[in-house]
């Protein structure tokens, strides 16, 4: 069956910034959209997401997710909230993961609407201006009702005249690559979303597949003008500061890090380097029950590992002594955390520092000058990891100013994002130019680069960063 008309495709968020990925695709009698992300960081993110989703959600036909991250999923139990009650589809580790994610992201806005509602009335301000949750934990949970698991590879037809393909990104997990030929009256059309794309080489997953052709591509740019570090500069910029740390300052190692992907990263990088001997055997404390939760996750799911990483594990599990991994159990845990002084390697979630227990130990270590922050990941414009990075000497925590005397290092080469080299290779495996190219999911500087780069390099015509609410007709 064909489907009249042409198809319109209309970027609802992730245009000319890296967060709040939602695509929304419709022709006559379909309506579909590709991710429904939480927009992150920054003053304007709460509004933002309050205004998101300014279209009748109900008259949806069906939902299909890249990946697990937030800034791809967070929306989706708002997105039930408003009254869709369609499937969701996603690959099977990716609706495991939302089991965690979104009740997690769920139970943060209703702890931080409690701390605002208790420092409003200290305050004397009666709870005038607080911000709701967008969800609940409750409402998070009907969403999860809504998941549909999908094996990579096999085709999905969601509707009459649709054809989904999810195939393997590289990037988190679960994450995915999506192709989807919608059939019309003039023809078939193919859509292709790369979602967030994996760095090749890197550590724990395959790489991403590539793709033959397409009508209309949208590819992400979160580091769409930048090329990360090689994995051997990251690995000697790591041990330089565990030396300094360990050895000469004395101090504690603090590194924020999502809890889905580059947690699990991370602990493979310095067990490697604890197995060819050039750290020592190290205690790592792991204080993130959802890192928990992602990391035996992602222990069920090996087959989706890459060859170094299935061997890696094994030497571990025959020398456990060498990497001791302690997942704290409770708050109490945590707390007992800061009796530490030396000799400790903390990973905590979130990512950018902005929720979560991160805060609480930036908030006791950042004061040290003989602890050292390290920032392994993207950390988007307005976020408290931005502000780290970029040299700031005190920040906000808890409503209280707090001096930055730790060291704070940037270890770019971890990223799980693909960089403009890899992207371009990745475009380059395509057996012609498609008919459009919309560059999405990065800040205005990096699409624009991404941009000039794939004109510059195949000489395609066609390419455009993507703006909001500025349809492409296919």
């Amino acid at each position: 069956m064909s489907l009249q008309g042409k198809i319109q495709v209309s970027m609802h968020g992730a245009a000319g910034e890296v967060t709040g990925s939602c695509t929304l695709v419709e022709m006559e009698g379909l309506r579909f959209l590709v991710d429904c992300g939480m927009f992150q960081g920054g003053g304007d993110a709460y509004g933002k997401n309050q205004r998101a989703l300014a279209f009748d959600v109900r008259h949806l036909d069906f939902v299909l997710l890249t990946h697990a991250h937030i800034d791809h999923s967070g929306l989706l139990p708002r997105l039930a909230m408003l009254g869709y009650r369609g499937p969701i589809y996603a690959t099977a580790a990716t609706t495991d993961l939302l089991q965690v994610l979104l009740l997690d992201s769920a139970h943060i806005q209703e702890k931080e609407s409690e701390w605002q509602l208790r420092r409003s009335h200290r305050s004397g301000r009666g709870g005038r201006g607080l911000q709701p949750p967008l969800y609940t934990v409750t409402q998070a949970q009907e969403c999860l009702k809504l998941l549909r698991a999908v094996d990579y590879d096999t085709p999905l037809h969601p509707a009459s005249g649709v054809s989904v393909r999810f195939r393997d990104a590289g990037h988190i997990l679960g994450s995915a690559i999506l192709e989807v030929q919608i059939d019309t009256a003039d023809g078939p059309r193919k859509l292709v979303f790369s979602g967030d794309l994996g760095q090749p080489g890197r550590p724990v997953l395959r790489d991403p597949e590539f793709i033959a052709e397409a009508d209309l591509l949208c590819i992400e740019s979160t580091y769409g003008n930048r090329v990360h570090r090689p994995l051997e500069d990251t690995e000697a910029e790591l041990i330089r500061a565990f030396e300094h740390t360990f050895g000469e300052k004395r101090g504690n190692i603090i590194i924020p890090a999502f809890a889905v992907g580059r947690t699990q990263e991370i602990l493979y990088v310095l067990g490697g380097l604890v197995r060819q001997g050039r750290l020592p055997h190290l205690k790592i404390y792991v204080d993130s029950p959802m890192a928990d939760a992602a990391t035996r996750i992602t222990l069920k799911y090996r087959h989706l590992w890459d060859d170094e990483t299935r061997d890696l594990m094994a030497w571990q599990e025959a020398n456990p002594q060498a990497v001791r991994v302690h997942f704290t159990a409770d708050v109490e845990e945590s707390m007992a955390l800061n009796d530490i002084r030396e000799g400790a390697v903390i990973i905590s979630a979130s990512g950018m520092c902005d929720a979560g227990r991160i805060k609480h130990h930036l908030a006791y270590n950042l004061p040290r000058p003989e602890s050292t922050v390290l920032i392994t990941g993207f950390q988007a414009a307005g976020t408290l990891g931005r502000r780290l990075v970029d040299g700031a000497r005190t920040v906000r925590l808890f409503g209280q100013i707090v001096p930055v005397r730790a060291d704070v290092h940037t270890i770019g080469g971890l990223s799980a994002h693909a960089d403009q080299q890899a992207l371009l290779d990745w475009v380059g495996h395509f057996s012609r130019a498609p008919g459009q190219v919309r560059v999405v999911h990065g800040e205005p500087e990096a699409a624009e680069a991404l941009r000039d780069a794939i004109e510059q390099r195949y000489g395609w015509a066609n390419v455009a960063v993507a703006r909001c609410n500025d349809p492409v007709i296919v």
